[in-house]
């Protein structure tokens, strides 16, 4: 486990929603760890928990496959190679910070970060249950963050405040 999420951080530029989609790749498809609706039910407490969402996310299923230990050598995995890259830029790029190619690679580097974030969108959505039907929430959802700067902690307990309504209203139904 701990050489999976080592290599995951080690080579996944773009924090923590760029390693998502490897991480799932891993856990899911190529390692068959868990199911994938598994994984997408850690990964949507791992966004909702504090700390960072790679972590979490590394730190579930660490404990899913060998509960404490996993937990501790998944975590490690990957948050190693953060912490050397960032120990190695701090002692070298004070050399090296107002250099223009060095400011070019970081400025390449950025749309490439945005495209890994962005292209698996399409499938967690389908992991997620997402229909044209119910596309209109996570686009709403969106916007309300990025237009009118809702914090998503208040969309969180919107949401949880809406299902347990519908499943309270299905409930009572259901007995009628």
């Amino acid at each position: 486990m701990f050489i999976t999420f080592f290599k995951i951080g080690a080579f996944t530029f773009g924090g923590g929603y760029a390693m998502i989609p490897i991480m799932r790749n891993e856990v899911v498809n190529k390692k068959k760890w868990m199911e994938d609706a598994v994984f997408m039910d850690m990964l949507a407490i791992a966004q909702s928990m504090p700390g960072p969402i790679a972590l979490n996310t590394a730190l579930f299923v660490g404990n899913k496959r060998n509960g404490f230990k996993g937990s501790l050598f998944s975590g490690l995995g990957v948050i190693l190679p953060s912490f050397i890259v960032i120990l190695l830029i701090a002692i070298v790029f004070t050399q090296f910070k107002d250099n223009p190619v060095i400011e070019r690679i970081f400025k390449g580097i950025r749309p490439a970060v945005v495209a890994l974030i962005a292209a698996p969108l399409i499938g967690m959505g389908k992991s997620a249950g997402i229909t044209w039907k119910t596309l209109w929430i996570p686009i709403a959802v969106a916007l309300l963050v990025w237009l009118l700067g809702i914090s998503p902690m208040y969309i969180i307990v919107g949401a949880i405040i809406i299902g347990l309504a519908y499943f309270w209203f299905l409930k009572l139904n259901m007995k009628k």
